[in-house]
């Protein structure tokens, strides 16, 4: 059936990822992730020692700087979407960090450690949350990524990255061991921060905002495909509405993908009101969870259902979805329904 029937279908269970209108003004303060003023402004605001750069991705600001370091390297790319690098598609990944953080994702959910919590070390992030083993592929990777396409120029230490206490096996700690781990992971995210880069076939005249969502969108989705197997056994530390959550979410990123979502400073603070402000527990139950409000309900179990029929299907929902996207005017239509119904 038609492109626009088969929009309507999704769309009937497709997570209302433009939420609420936000009334954030871009220049308030909370529109940046929390501590985002105190998170490393450059490679050597990081620790410098025997001629390595050493980062600690288990402390919450210092990877929040890993991400500030990747925005305001790329910021060049972006002044033509927009003053002060709002304009910059990198953003949706330090948001979400944030959220994380400010709504307890990030602490030990098995409680065996005080990692995360406000009464031990709040900046702690903890090697058991699923979510926090997931970012680690969206941030420490994307990361090494730009620091192998150059992003940085030509760094004059070696970047060393700190191994968690428990599940080192799990995870690559700098350019050449990523690189021989994860060497298609590590060259999408190289694609990414080289499409526009000084001496490639592209120029910053010719940059085109689409193909830089593709590449970044494709990264995006292939890290979360590569670590969800990985770490399905966190998912015992938490409640089984929250779990449910996580990998709901990690399904409907596929859908939002293929759509070439801008993932901007001020779409992605819009986008992101209706994700939970807090962990779910046993007792709640959608669509009724009491301090969530009805869109935060609707939103919940829009992706729950979603979730659903794309598994009922064996996946042949997400792949018409996105033979659905493979046009930008699909794509566009896409993106068009996707808020209309969230405004709706």
């Amino acid at each position: 059936f038609g492109t626009h029937a088969l929009l309507i279908v999704t769309l009937t269970v497709i997570p209302a990822t433009a939420a609420a209108q936000s009334e954030n003004d871009a220049t308030r303060e909370d529109v940046y992730p929390p501590l985002w003023d105190r998170a490393p402004e450059s490679l050597l605001d990081f620790l410098v020692k025997d001629n390595k750069i050493v980062i600690n991705p288990w402390n919450y600001e210092e990877r929040l700087g890993v991400y500030k370091n990747m925005l305001n390297s790329s910021a060049k790319y972006f002044t033509a979407f927009g003053s002060r690098n709002f304009g910059n598609i990198l953003w949706g990944l330090p948001l979400q960090h944030g959220w994380q953080f400010r709504t307890g994702r990030l602490a030990d959910p098995s409680s065996v450690t005080s990692c995360g919590y406000e009464d031990g070390d709040l900046l702690c992030i903890s090697v058991r949350s699923w979510w926090s083993c997931m970012n680690y592929y969206l941030a420490v990777i994307p990361f090494l990524g730009a620091v192998e396409a150059g992003l940085f120029g030509q760094l004059q230490y070696e970047i060393e990255i700190l191994p968690p206490e428990e599940r080192r096996a799990d995870f690559c700690y700098s350019v050449a061991d990523c690189r021989s781990r994860n060497p298609n992971l590590m060259d999408e995210w190289k694609a990414y921060f080289e499409v526009n880069k000084p001496g490639s076939p592209e120029t910053f005249s010719s940059f085109k905002m689409d193909d830089a969502l593709h590449l970044m969108w494709r990264a995006h989705v292939s890290s979360i495909a590569y670590a969800l197997p990985k770490f399905q056994d966190s998912l015992k530390y938490v409640s089984d509405p929250e779990a449910n959550f996580g990998e709901d979410w990690a399904n409907a990123v596929d859908f939002i993908a293929a759509t070439h979502f801008s993932t901007d400073l001020q779409t992605t603070n819009e986008f992101q009101a209706f994700l939970p402000q807090r962990m779910l527990t046993e007792g709640d139950v959608l669509p009724s969870i009491s301090d969530f409000s009805p869109q935060q309900n609707r939103v919940l179990l829009s992706m729950r259902a979603l979730h659903k029929a794309n598994q009922l299907t064996g996946g042949l929902l997400l792949k018409l979805w996105q033979k659905a996207m493979s046009t930008e005017a699909g794509r566009k239509l896409g993106r068009k329904l996707i808020e209309d119904l969230a405004s709706s």
